[in-house]
């Protein structure tokens, strides 16, 4: 008899293990990855041990993008064009942050000495329904490590890819796949075709991949979608050495009278303050400097008009809408090519102020290596990739949109067993503000650290039961 399975908590301690990879072994002769987002450059990173050559095929010029942590260190670094949300307030988890020095040993002394920020623990602030809270669950403020732009900390990323020798970025738009009867041979680059021993899509929530699938015969994975229709705003402002506070997180539920609001500043290289604000539905914040200053003042704590009134804006504000978030359940498929994965938001995207896309980026290119590592047939479909690919997804889905469902305006779907979990979660969420065990479990779940499932254990529910009846 073979081992039982593992659960889907103790599956999730695997693929975001901290530890070093071993006993990786060549396995193709070129690799394709199309995309070079942070999910590409992280697939392309695990890739390099399995492939002779690592090709990134992205419509960017990557190779012109490249610069050394030193340049990076002498200016602000502007967003890479293909990334139309670039500009907004981007959260590297805990989990994310792991994985970084994981496959880039010596990455977090690298940002921080190229200008990136690790906050002093008694700068972090964060509110809860206008309520000064002390012990937060998670996020920037409740932990600090490391704190920069979205565009930044892709470009330390993309450097250290790109100077992995068998690892080559080359500016195109992959337009479809070759297949040999189920297995994948290339990948369509306008009129040209690449071979290629295994792909990756890595092109993001539009990714074509589906209809590419269709085209061939392949069914098409099916798709969940979550309408929450976030607004949201950004804007960089200077920040004074001597600053008081330096993140602020700011939550406002849904209730009678109230309208749900996130907002957050979180300092960044080059001495900034990137500010955001946040609305869902019509609560639409425009790129009006005028109006994104009264927010700050209006709907969220005094911290937020304090940097909005007395700091120097320096950018635009930048607007954002995103209308669902979505997953694409490739683990469903019973009929799927060989020598094919995807991973990020091409597998799944969620609500962007959780701050889970990053940090579920690199994990499934943990997912990667734990597949690629596992002696597979690469004559059949990638199943236990995909397999692992659902314990991550489910970990950020399950966060996010059990948030999301309490937003009036969100109509589902709902998962099974909704009201249980719902209760739970408050009772959860009720109990960390009084027990500093519960809090810290709420805290790994939430920075994608432990999986959602450690909240059910028995034992922690007792416990979580009797911090709420104490208050």
């Amino acid at each position: 008899m073979g081992a039982p399975p593992m659960s889907a908590a103790r599956r999730f301690a695997v693929i975001s293990t901290s530890e070093r990879p071993t006993g990786q072994r060549v396995l193709f002769r070129q690799a394709v990855v199309m995309g070079g987002s942070i999910a590409g450059l992280m697939a392309a990173r695990v890739l390099s041990g399995h492939a002779e050559q690592v090709l990134i095929v992205e419509r960017d010029d990557l190779a012109a993008l490249d610069q050394p942590d030193e340049r990076l260190a002498a200016g602000p670094v502007e967003p890479r064009p293909g990334v139309p949300q670039g500009s907004q307030v981007h959260a590297l988890l805990p989990s994310g942050l792991n994985q970084l020095e994981r496959w880039f040993p010596g990455f977090i002394d690298a940002a921080l000495a190229a200008g990136a920020v690790n906050p002093p623990p008694t700068t972090n602030r964060f509110y809860l329904d206008g309520k000064l809270r002390a012990d937060p669950p998670s996020g920037p403020a409740a932990q600090a490590g490391l704190i920069s732009s979205r565009p930044f900390l892709e470009a330390l990323i993309r450097h250290r890819v790109l100077s992995i020798p068998n690892v080559t970025a080359i500016q195109g738009r992959a337009d479809g796949l070759v297949l040999d009867g189920a297995r994948v041979v290339g990948v369509k680059n306008r009129d040209a075709e690449i071979p290629a021993d295994f792909v990756v899509d890595a092109t993001g929530r539009s990714s074509r991949l589906g209809d590419w699938l269709d085209g061939h015969g392949f069914p098409k994975p099916p798709m969940q979608r979550m309408g929450i229709k976030l607004n949201y705003a950004t804007a960089l402002f200077s920040r004074p050495a001597d600053a008081e506070v330096w993140t602020c997180i700011s939550i406002a539920n849904p209730g009678p009278g109230k309208v749900a609001r996130i907002g957050g500043f979180t300092p960044i290289e080059g001495d900034r303050w990137t500010v955001l604000v946040s609305g869902y539905d019509g609560d639409r914040p425009g790129r009006d400097h005028g109006e994104f200053r009264q927010r700050c003042v209006d709907d969220f704590p005094p911290e937020f008009g304090e940097v909005a009134t007395t700091r120097e804006q320096v950018s635009d504000v930048i607007t954002y809408h995103q209308a669902d978030s979505r997953r694409r359940d490739f683990h469903k498929l019973s009929h799927f090519p060989a020598r094919l994965v995807a991973a990020g938001d091409a597998v799944a995207s969620f609500n962007p102020v959780y701050g889970q896309g990053m940090t579920s980026a690199t994990l499934h290119a943990s997912a990667l290596s734990e597949y690629l590592r596992g002696d597979p047939d690469l004559n059949r479909p990638a199943r236990s990739y995909f397999a692992d690919v659902k314990v991550v997804v489910d970990a950020a889905w399950q966060v996010s949109t059990m948030a999301d469902l309490a937003l009036p305006h969100v109509d589902g779907p709902y998962p099974r067993g909704y009201r249980a979990l719902k209760l739970a979660s408050g009772l959860i969420f009720k109990a960390s503000m009084r027990d500093q065990r519960v809090n810290q479990r709420l805290g790994q779940v939430t920075t994608m650290l432990a999986h959602p499932s450690a909240l059910a254990e028995p034992r922690f529910l007792l416990r979580a039961l009797a911090a709420g009846a104490r208050g």
